[in-house]
């Protein structure tokens, strides 16, 4: 096995990872971009002279932005950053009565990269970004009951539930929601191990501080979570 190095460290940020770096008619399209770690990246992939689209969380907008982005660039994209989420929200639910953590940061995001399918694999090198959350230690997807039809709502197990779907579809990276999960501002993890949102946005390996669930890197888990999805997706038309 070679390993890989490079010239960045843990204090790295995107702007120096990007620092040379001509994206030049390439696109991109990062959700969640408002603020925290979807601006920073959407700053750094502009500054590289990327086009750079803006998208939506939820799962109809999602279908809607697919479908808007290929009809709009050719049919080809190269960069998706599936970063938008919400997090330990009151009990909700979508028209097709999906419970809104796991609707808005799994299925929305899922909805997204599959509608834009074509787009990417029309570049023949694109790349696809999911932002997870050591959040996701407090919950698996609870295959038989995702959507809390038997089990009293508890805001963090949808949360964690929804972000190890995050991690199941590609990664994880360490945010600022931390705070409420053990790790950045809750006292519990030392300064010295905790990534700004400008250095968190450089790499996923930082969202392996706590270490990432066997659950939530489970290959068998993967693929039922994929599976489930597009039945859920269906369904939804």
């Amino acid at each position: 096995m070679t390993a890989i190095t490079t010239p960045f460290g843990f204090s790295s940020t995107a702007a120096d990872v990007v620092d040379g770096i001509d994206l030049t008619g390439r696109r991109a399209v990062v959700t969640g971009a408002p603020s925290g770690i979807g601006a920073e990246t959407a700053r750094a992939l502009a500054a590289t002279g990327a086009e750079v689209t803006l998208a939506v969380r939820d799962l109809a907008a999602g279908e809607r932005v697919a479908k808007d982005i290929a009809a709009t660039t050719g049919n080809q994209l190269h960069i998706l950053v599936n970063n938008a989420g919400v997090m330990a929200c009151p009990e909700q639910y979508t028209v097709q009565g999906r419970e809104w953590q796991f609707a808005t940061n799994h299925l929305g995001h899922f909805a997204l990269a599959t509608g834009l399918h074509g787009a990417l694999a029309a570049d023949g090198s694109a790349r696809v970004v999911v932002v997870s959350s050591t959040g996701h230690q407090r919950s698996p997807v609870v295959w038989d009951d995702i959507d809390f039809a038997f089990r009293p709502y508890d805001p963090w197990l949808a949360y964690g539930q929804s972000k190890t779907a995050n991690a199941l579809m590609l990664g994880t990276i360490y945010s600022n929601l931390q705070r409420h999960t053990c790790g950045r501002g809750s006292g519990q993890v030392p300064a010295e191990l905790i990534k700004t949102v400008k250095t968190g946005t450089v790499d996923r390996r930082s969202g392996t501080l706590h270490g990432v669930a066997r659950y939530a890197v489970h290959p068998d888990n993967a693929r039922r979570l994929w599976t489930l999805s597009e039945e859920l997706l269906a369904e939804a038309v």
